[in-house]
């Protein structure tokens, strides 16, 4: 079992940065792709930033310029560095990890959340 756990969420002022971290229980070469996604009350769960096996990283449009997903292969962690945030960057962030099975077979493995909020 595979477990994903994040950190570093926190109440912040906006305009201000935060460092999410995910630690896998595993190594994150075993995943095809890695990433953060949110979900602020009463909204659907939305991509945030994706990073694939061979560095390849993705951003929802909205967010590209401020945050900025990595990964530390030798500590199996994943980053989201986010700055100048907002008001509306206030939600619930999700660590998510793709592992490939067979074939077209996939496995998403979730973290509990880390709670961020962004206000004056």
């Amino acid at each position: 079992q595979v477990q994903l756990v994040e950190s570093g969420g926190g109440l912040v002022q906006p305009g201000g940065s935060l460092r999410l971290s995910c630690a896998a229980s595993r190594s994150i070469f075993s995943f095809y792709v890695m990433g953060w996604y949110r979900q602020a009350p009463g909204k659907e769960r939305e991509l945030v930033a994706l990073i694939f096996s061979g560095g390849t990283t993705e951003y929802a449009d909205s967010l590209k310029g401020r945050f900025t997903i990595a990964r530390d292969n030798a500590k199996n962690t994943v980053y989201l560095q986010m700055n100048s945030l907002k008001p509306e960057d206030t939600s619930v962030y999700y660590c998510n990890a793709r592992m490939v099975l067979t074939g077209t077979q996939t496995r998403d493995y979730w973290g509990q959340g880390t709670q961020v909020g962004v206000s004056s």
